[in-house]
């Protein structure tokens, strides 16, 4: 199924401009859709349901039909008491395209196909796909080797070339995707869109603090640590806020209360390499469009006769 036409009609370019746990707020969110690409948070971003209805209501009124549309991330993890009542308020809002994460629901999906929604899956293995597209999601995000967070292990070609030979669906690639060269790349291995994270913390409208937008812009790939001593599953974490916390990545999990994830110890993507600056998201997205229309000439010019 490809991405469908109301969606795909809006956007400038094939982007979403991926949830980010403290990080992604209505900001970052109606500014991302206003400049022609998916902006999405986590539900879990607002302290209570009745926060989270009160963002949606300002981010429906900041946008036309003009603008891109949004997404709200789920976690449907029997540790999220919240997630009915988040789920009544996406329901009541009809939010346009909902990503679910750790546990993929058909109730859930049906809900949001009730009015008219979507449904994007993240996952990092070939068996958490299959298990999601057997819940009948519209879409899957591959979250491959690279990417900031819970990032999985495998390559992106890996992962990719993994899924689309048997899912038809729509599939968001994710794992160090920063230009827009890379959103070319990943449109011609298969995906339909590229999945962004680091990249948008480092712009002005992230709700991201100064010293970690100016540690992502500083730092390059190598700096990426893969370990599970934050929070005792493996996540990609900057070394300098590792550093800077005590942690030691190659030591137990921290069980420090003074020491939590996200908030005191900084994560990103590989993507790090290709990021020297801190941009509006306007400025980043017609960036990303120049480049991406510039790999596409390059491929259709000489280059691709090669």
């Amino acid at each position: 199924m490809p991405i469908p036409a109301p969606l795909k009609d809006r956007l400038r370019l094939p982007v979403v401009a991926a949830p980010m746990f403290l990080v992604s707020g209505p900001e970052l969110v109606v500014a991302a859709c206003r400049s022609g690409v998916i902006g999405s948070f986590p539900a879990l971003n607002q302290r209570t349901t009745a926060g989270l209805d009160e963002w949606l209501a300002e981010i429906e009124t900041a946008l036309s039909d003009d603008d891109a549309p949004y997404a709200v991330n789920l976690i449907v993890h029997p540790t999220n008491t919240r997630l009915q009542d988040d789920l009544a308020a996406v329901v009541a809002h009809r939010v346009p395209v909902v990503i679910t994460s750790l546990g993929a629901v058909p109730e859930l999906v049906e809900a949001v196909h009730g009015y008219g929604g979507i449904v994007l899956h993240d996952v990092t293995t070939l068996r958490h796909a299959r298990k999601a597209a057997g819940a009948g999601v519209d879409g899957l995000v591959l979250v491959a080797a690279g990417a900031g967070g819970h990032a999985g292990t495998l390559n992106p070609f890996a992962l990719l070339a993994s899924v689309r030979p048997w899912f038809d669906g729509i599939i968001a690639l994710s794992g160090s995707l920063s230009s827009g060269s890379d959103v070319a790349a990943a449109l011609a291995m298969g995906a339909d869109l590229a999945y962004m994270g680091t990249r948008f913390l480092a712009t002005r409208e992230s709700a991201a603090p100064e010293a970690y937008r100016q540690q992502v812009v500083a730092a390059a790939a190598s700096d990426i640590v893969y370990t599970p001593a934050v929070s005792g599953i493996p996540a990609n974490f900057l070394s300098s806020s590792l550093k800077a916390a005590g942690v030691d990545p190659a030591g137990p999990p921290a069980e420090s209360e003074d020491v939590k994830a996200w908030r005191d110890v900084w994560s990103a993507g590989h993507g790090v390499a290709a990021i020297d600056d801190v941009p509006s998201v306007a400025e980043l997205v017609d960036r990303l469009r120049r480049e991406y229309d510039g790999a596409i000439d390059r491929l259709c010019g000489g280059h691709a006769s090669l």
